[in-house]
């Protein structure tokens, strides 16, 4: 009780710092955190079983861990993580000071700090997997590897050598998609491995990875109908699916739009006409009652939308 009482002065008093240490400029347009951020942070703290966490110390870890994930990945260069790292150190110290986090702070041999829904390896993935700390890079490795073997062997081969960083990306990568909703932004020099990481974590939370294929006359009616399956798919028959999307594949600027709408709510305006709408409905009521949800249309629909 009074870990879960120091960890929301914590966070609260951490949430105020960053905000003022990190502004929004015209290079950093996105420096703008707000209450979301702060609630991405205690999102990812409920995402965690209770019978995983019976040490207050762990629990500490898993705040600063989801609270680097929200605020420092989204910083844009080392000496403003370092900035940031210097804030996280000192409210755990201050607030925390019978546990030794300094490890995990340090700069030179800091030891890795990963929590990730995989860390009971891929075949416990069923159901969610268990967000648990990974300790350390050769049982994370070990996780990794068994996940890329699996991968390989159905799927056309990767040949990933996974290092440190490369390995805790597929952590963060798996943090992001396993949440509701999860939209990762990778950015990063061609080559770097976004999108192999990618497939990789996709495979490890047992997804299915859709990239629309552009052709010389790929247009709007043939992404429509790409995000139509794709819908189909993840709110209709409840699959997981993960689109891959790159830079590379903007051929026409209005795909924004539905992408736009997509990382808004998920539900995109002229997606579908009336008649295809009532099929939906009809194809999620089951679900819809299963949940314990009146299945009104606006109901139905909004069921339809949570799943995507």
């Amino acid at each position: 009780q009074e870990t879960v009482s120091g960890i929301i002065k914590a966070a609260l008093s951490l949430h105020a710092n960053v905000v003022g240490a990190f502004r929004k400029t015209a290079a950093n347009f996105h420096y703008e955190f707000n209450i979301r951020h702060m609630s991405g942070v205690f999102a990812g703290l409920l995402s965690a079983k209770p019978t995983e966490f019976v040490e207050a110390e762990k629990l500490v870890l898993l705040w600063i861990h989801e609270s680097e994930r929200v605020y420092g990945d989204r910083l844009v260069s080392v000496a403003h993580l370092k900035q940031y790292k210097a804030l996280a150190a000192e409210f755990a110290k201050k607030m925390f000071g019978k546990f030794n986090f300094q490890k995990y702070f340090q700069e030179k041999n800091a030891e890795p700090l990963v929590f990730a829904p995989f860390s009971k390896g891929i075949s416990e993935m069923d159901g969610g997997g268990a967000y648990d700390k990974i300790n350390g890079y050769d049982r994370l490795s070990e996780l990794l590897n068994q996940a890329l073997t699996e991968y390989n062997e159905n799927n056309a081969a990767m040949d990933l050598v996974l290092f440190g960083d490369a390995m805790c990306h597929v952590g963060k990568i798996c943090r992001i998609i396993m949440s509701t909703p999860g939209h990762p932004l990778l950015v990063g020099v061609g080559g770097s491995g976004r999108q192999s990481l990618s497939r990789l974590s996709s495979y490890t939370c047992l997804y299915t990875t859709v990239m629309i294929v552009i052709s010389g006359n790929y247009g709007m009616n043939d992404l429509k109908a790409d995000l139509q399956s794709m819908y189909t798919k993840a709110g209709v028959k409840d699959e997981g699916v993960m689109f891959l999307f790159t830079d590379g594949q903007i051929t026409n600027e209005k795909f924004l739009v539905f992408i736009n709408d997509l990382l808004a709510s998920g539900d995109i305006a002229d997606l579908y006409a009336s008649d295809e709408k009532d099929a939906i409905r009809n194809g999620v009521r089951s679900g819809c009652k299963g949940a314990g949800i009146q299945d009104t249309p606006e109901n139905l629909w909004m069921f339809f939308i949570g799943r995507i």
